[in-house]
């Protein structure tokens, strides 16, 4: 039991600390930045003011980033949940072979797509777009969406179904009115996640989008300048960190009881 409780600790640590120390240093000055100190002394916020200077476009970022993630998340689980469902309750040939090609989808790396993406994009005109960021953004979360709630569909009973068309339902109502909010855990736990995967997607961002106002918050971070060319303000980096962190923190934490019941669900039967 001490040997799980220090791994336990240990895992904790290990994950909290380089948080803890971003958090830090957003506080330091810069002149302080690579001080070891395990706080800030002096404290200061000059960093939170940099994020936000003139030109620095970060607000306008975050506006973007909130955008993208919630557009992806909203239309990701209205296919997915329809994708699913049809997966779990119809009979059909190659019906598996489907859902292994699905999940292989998810496996491919983002960097491979890049420049068959950017050169699509740029022949249709995308580039600079928000949907140059959000179709290739549920081409990951969408895999995941369906595979999951796949899983949730075939665990509800098939009767559920039956008894709402006995009573007049349609095939599209009881799925609507009965299966849907059975299935409400997984799928609020499987929008968490593709929310989260897409407010932190960085690489085909900074790759389909070089117009600052259509820049999101992690690009704009990655592009921060110092006072000269070749400084780095670290300082303002870790502010931004901050920021961009503190919505996702306090997501997880508010809808923590809906993601860990998503989670499990099933788990006992």
């Amino acid at each position: 039991m001490l040997l799980r409780r220090a791994g336990l600790v240990g895992i904790a640590l290990y994950c909290l600390v380089p948080f803890y120390w971003m958090v830090v240093s957003s506080f330091r000055r810069t002149s302080d930045i690579y001080d070891k100190s395990p706080v800030p002394v002096p404290w200061s916020l000059e960093n939170y003011a940099a994020v936000f200077a003139d030109g620095m476009g970060f607000g306008r970022a975050l506006g973007n980033s909130l955008l993208v993630a919630s557009v992806t998340t909203v239309v990701t689980l209205l296919v997915g949940t329809m994708t699913a469902y049809a997966l779990a309750r119809l009979t059909f040939r190659g019906k598996n072979l489907i859902l292994a090609l699905i999940i292989a989808v998810s496996m491919f790396p983002g960097a491979l797509l890049i420049v068959p993406l950017l050169k699509l994009f740029t022949t249709i005109g995308w580039i600079n777009t928000y949907q140059a960021m959000i179709v290739p953004s549920m081409s990951f979360a969408l895999p995941l969406t369906v595979w999951n709630l796949t899983v949730f569909f075939r665990q509800l009973p098939l009767e559920l179904e039956q008894a709402a068309m006995i009573d007049g339902c349609t095939a599209f109502a009881a799925f609507r009115r009965v299966l849907l909010p059975l299935a409400a855990p997984g799928v609020f736990t499987t929008a968490i996640i593709a929310f989260i995967c897409t407010w932190n997607e960085f690489i085909i961002a900074v790759t389909m989008v070089n117009d600052q106002a259509t820049q999101t918050a992690t690009v704009r971070i990655a592009q921060f300048t110092g006072a000269a060319k070749f400084d780095t303000p670290f300082g303002t980096q870790m502010a931004a960190g901050v920021l961009v962190t503190i919505p996702l923190v306090v997501l997880v934490l508010f809808f923590q009881r809906r993601i860990v019941a998503g989670l499990t669900a099933g788990a006992l039967k």
